[in-house]
C-alpha cells in the first residue's frame, strides 16, 4: 500500500513541483494584470453546470428558510458566470477557478481541478491564440524548462504554435474528408463519415451517431499527433461541435473554436463567443436530448444565462487546464503530482 499524500517523504518528493506551481500562478496572474485584465471570483454552486452531452457534474441540494429544497450543481466551468459579467459591463476578466467534473479520473483527468479562464470583449478568437502562445512560453520560462516532455513526445513551448484546422488534421492524420459530411446548414451525413472512418481503421458501431464517430476519429487518430515538436492550435471545429462558439463568417460549416495541444495533451478550449440566445437554446436542447438518450439524465438550462447572452458584447474566451500546464512545465508524470492536496480516491 502506498503512503498517503501527506506523509513527509511523499510530500518532499513533489514539493519542487508545488513550488513551481506557485511561481507559475504568480507569473500568469501578473501577465493578465499587465494586459489590463481584472481578476474575478465567481460562484461555485450553479443552477446549471453546462449543457454538453458528455459533461457530467456533481450535484447537491440547498434548503431555503422555508424548508424547500433546490437542486444545484458544482460548476464544471465559470463560463456562464463570466459571460454574465461581460453582459454587466466587464471587458477583460480572468479567473483561476476550482471546477468539478464527474466520471473523470486518470493521469490527465480529475473530478476537481483548476481552470484558468479569460475573456476579452470586442476581440477576435485569433487574439486568444496569441494569448495561449504567450502563456505557454511564460509558464515554461517560470518553471525553468526549455521543452515539454510527456509520454515520449517533446514540444518546444517557445515555438510559434502551428495553426491547423480540424478538417486539415482529419485529412493529414486519418485520410478523412471531414467537411464532406457537413452541409452548410449544419446537417451531418453520418453514413459518409462512417464509411471514411472504417477505411481509416476506426471501429464504428451501428448505433454510433455522427458525433460519436467524429469523437472516435479525433481521439484515436488526431489528438495523439498534436503538439509534437511545437504546440498545435486545432481550429475551425465543425459546426455540430461548436458548443458555445459562433459560426465562422467565411464558412458556416465550421465554428470559431480552437483547442491548444502540447505533447498530445489538450490544454485549452477557446471560442469566438456566440451571442445569439435563440441559437444557443437550440444547441442546448439538442445536447440535452442526446444526454437523455445516452445517460438517461439532463441538466437544466440556465435561463438567466440566456437572458444575459442577449446583452453580451462581441467577445472571445478561453479555458485552460492549469494543472495540466503546470504538469508539462515541471516535468511531472501525473497531474496529481502538481496538486497541494490530491483528490481522495
Amino acid at each position: 500500500m502506498s503512503s498517503p499524500w501527506w506523509s513527509p517523504q511523499r510530500h518532499a518528493d513533489v514539493r519542487p513541483f508545488l513550488a513551481a506551481r506557485a511561481a507559475v500562478t504568480r507569473a500568469l496572474r501578473a501577465w493578465f494584470e499587465e494586459q489590463g485584465f481584472t481578476e474575478v471570483e465567481t460562484g461555485i454552486l450553479q443552477v446549471s453546470p453546462g449543457n454538453e452531452t458528455h459533461l457530467h457534474a456533481p450535484g447537491t441540494e440547498l434548503t431555503d428558510a422555508h424548508g424547500t429544497r433546490h437542486r444545484r450543481y458544482l460548476r464544471t466551468s465559470p463560463e456562464f458566470a463570466c459571460k454574465k459579467l461581460l453582459a454587466a459591463g466587464e471587458r477583460r476578466i480572468f479567473e483561476f477557478a476550482r471546477v468539478f467534473r464527474d466520471r473523470e479520473r486518470g493521469d490527465l483527468h480529475l473530478p476537481e481541478f483548476t481552470m484558468l479562464e479569460w475573456y476579452r470583449a470586442e476581440a477576435s478568437y485569433e487574439t486568444l491564440m496569441d494569448d495561449c502562445a504567450a502563456l505557454l512560453a511564460l509558464a515554461a520560462e517560470t518553471a525553468g524548462t526549455k521543452r515539454f516532455d510527456f509520454r515520449s513526445m517533446a514540444c518546444d513551448p517557445f515555438a510559434m504554435p502551428e495553426r491547423l484546422s480540424v478538417a486539415e488534421a482529419f485529412q493529414r492524420h486519418a485520410g478523412v474528408d471531414l467537411l464532406a459530411s457537413v452541409a452548410t446548414d449544419g446537417e451531418t451525413d453520418r453514413r459518409a463519415l462512417a464509411a471514411s472512418a472504417r477505411i481509416a481503421g476506426v471501429r464504428v458501431a451501428e448505433d454510433d451517431t455522427w458525433a460519436d464517430i467524429f469523437s472516435r476519429i479525433i481521439v484515436e487518430k488526431v489528438e495523439p499527433r498534436l503538439g509534437e515538436g511545437r504546440p498545435t492550435i486545432l481550429c475551425e471545429y465543425p459546426i455540430p461541435e461548436a458548443a458555445l462558439a459562433r459560426p465562422k463568417a467565411a464558412d458556416p460549416r465550421v465554428a470559431e473554436r480552437f483547442e491548444l495541444y502540447a505533447c498530445g495533451v489538450e490544454l485549452a478550449n477557446a471560442f469566438g463567443e456566440l451571442t445569439d440566445p435563440v441559437e444557443q437554446r437550440r444547441r442546448f436542447i439538442l445536447e440535452m436530448d442526446e444526454k437523455a438518450r445516452v445517460y438517461g439524465e439532463r441538466h437544466p438550462i440556465d435561463e438567466d444565462f440566456l437572458a444575459a447572452m442577449a446583452h453580451m458584447p462581441e467577445a472571445s474566451g478561453s479555458a485552460l487546464g492549469f494543472d495540466r500546464l503546470v504538469m508539462l512545465a515541471t516535468g511531472a508524470r501525473r497531474i496529481e503530482d502538481v496538486l497541494w492536496t490530491p483528490v481522495a480516491d
